[in-house]
């Protein structure tokens, strides 16, 4: 009966791993516990105390002490303590005692030496180059994305940089040099740490576009070690304000362009020019147009 409720308990916990309940381990045979593999986090206890199983990584629950009873045992270099949600009932969780960044030999920053552990699994020959990040030119994560959009809208370009040292981003655009957002009132940049250690996110935010505010905008990230750049390319629609005869409603009430009239032809050519600067400099891009009619 005992066995059949452990086989209904661990068919119920089917995406967690199954563990004998306290007063249902038997008689402890270690030459008939078979070794588990792929343990990036090391291995510890079985919740019996007599096998080995594959200890939980950095983030993942655990339970408390050193009896696996439900999540199981924190691996090498790990311990269990509350998240930092602040719940009463939060869940205990694997953190990593080694707090530091360190630099690995394949030139990459491992935030702690959790981490680092986990990508020697994969990668044997890999070892630990030094303590704190590795100095490194900037590297753009997140690029700006190129964008249409129509006049009187607000937009924003964002720029996500990591580097060690430190990066300072700057935001220019083709045939002006000058750094923005300069003396343009409509035009701002605002940079903050984050939002992961030693990444820096910068935004260009621009209220009230303007067709004149068309073109590309360069995000540019420099250290002492060297620069990178990442740019987009902007296009602001201005507003079609042509004559009624220009426009007619259709069957649903909705008003559309006249083929042929002067404000379609005027449509399509803004869109083939942006199209066509677009595909030159094989962009991507997001539209998000917005047609006003008088």
């Amino acid at each position: 009966m005992k066995m059949r409720t452990l086989v209904l308990l661990c068919l119920w916990l089917s995406l967690r791993p199954c563990r004998a309940p306290p007063g249902l381990c038997g008689p402890c045979q270690p030459d008939r516990c078979s070794l588990p593999g792929g343990c990036r986090a090391g291995l510890v206890p079985d919740s019996c105390g007599c096998c080995l199983e594959c200890g939980n990584l950095e983030g993942q629950p655990c339970d408390p002490g050193n009896r696996s009873v439900f999540y199981g045992l924190c691996g090498s270099g790990l311990r269990c303590e509350a998240g930092g949600g602040g719940g009463e009932d939060e869940e205990e969780e694997c953190v990593c005692e080694e707090q530091e960044p360190v630099c690995g030999s394949d030139g990459r920053t491992y935030m702690n030496m959790c981490q680092l552990r986990e990508a020697v699994y994969s990668t044997p020959e890999l070892h630990t180059a030094g303590r704190g990040p590795c100095r490194t030119v900037p590297v753009i994560k997140v690029p700006p994305h190129s964008q249409v959009n129509g006049t009187g809208s607000s937009l924003i370009f964002l720029c996500e940089v990591f580097a060690f040292p430190m990066a300072l981003v700057e935001w220019t655009k083709e045939g002006r040099d000058v750094v923005l957002p300069g003396d343009d009132p409509h035009i701002s940049v605002q940079s903050r740490g984050g939002p992961l250690k030693f990444e820096v996110s910068s935004w260009l935010q621009i209220e009230g576009a303007e067709t004149g505010d068309s073109g590309t905008y360069r995000c540019t990230a420099r250290n002492n070690l060297g620069t990178a750049s990442a740019s987009a390319v902007l296009g602001v629609l201005g507003l079609l304000s042509q004559r009624n005869s220009d426009f007619q409603e259709s069957k649903s009430g909705s008003v559309r362009p006249v083929s042929g009239g002067p404000a379609a032809r005027a449509q399509h050519n803004t869109f083939k020019k942006l199209s066509t600067l677009f595909l030159k400099r094989g962009f991507s891009v997001r539209v998000t147009v917005r047609l006003w009619l008088e």
